[in-house]
């Protein structure tokens, strides 16, 4: 199998089974990375858990394992939120072709906020020692490289206006490891955001990767 379009069917049924099992809360996605990045989910169940649906792109952990700066491995039980703040225990788990190359992932994202608002008297069901993961649900990739920038200001710790040389390149950098540039036009609106020429964003990307 190349594509995850050549075993379809097999996908698509698996998808209705793991949600027909747990329920309406749980979403279960798959994504098929022969498709351009920003239409990648070619089949959902139970969509309204992240308001995604058929034709809408990855998030940003699928970015950066495209990016190559994540090892693709399975992601088990994770926890993550929504931006409406529903909080999600989430599974990831990414499909290989014969050559060992990841084509594709299924990820099921569980809704238990519910179940989270009566820890304190049912902590039983909602497990323990998870830790958080940023994981960013859009509908499009605009929304998406949104994120990132924010994520990235919040590490370097001030605004644009504040930043100096160093700041910018060290921005650039982690845009860069999370995928950022995949995105199409995202350097127009990186230079935007940093009131930098295109000339100086190449010369600042080439020197983050020195």
């Amino acid at each position: 199998m190349e594509t995850i379009s050549q075993e379809f069917m097999f996908f698509f049924e698996l998808a209705k089974g793991i949600a027909a099992q747990f329920g309406d809360n749980c979403e279960v996605v798959i994504h098929d990375w022969s498709k351009p990045y920003d239409s990648t989910i070619v089949a959902i169940e139970n969509g309204h858990v992240t308001g995604r649906k058929v034709g809408d792109p990855s998030t940003n952990l699928g970015l950066e394992i495209m990016r190559g700066t994540s090892d693709g491995d399975n992601r088990h039980n994770y926890i993550t939120q929504t931006a409406d703040g529903r909080i999600l225990r989430s599974t990831s788990m990414y499909v290989k072709n014969k050559a060992g190359q990841i084509i594709g992932a299924v990820c099921i994202n569980l809704d238990i906020t519910d179940i989270m608002m009566a820890e304190k008297t049912l902590q039983s069901l909602t497990g323990s020692g998870l830790q958080p993961v940023r994981e960013s649900f859009v509908s499009n990739v605009n929304e998406l490289l949104d994120t990132l920038i924010m994520e990235a200001q919040e590490t370097i710790g001030r605004p644009p206006a504040l930043m100096t040389k160093e700041d910018k390149i060290r921005l650039i950098q982690l845009l860069d490891q999370k995928g950022a540039f995949l995105i199409k036009k995202s350097g127009e609106k990186i230079c935007g955001y940093l009131s930098i020429s295109k000339f100086t964003l190449y010369n600042y990307l080439e020197e983050s990767k020195s």
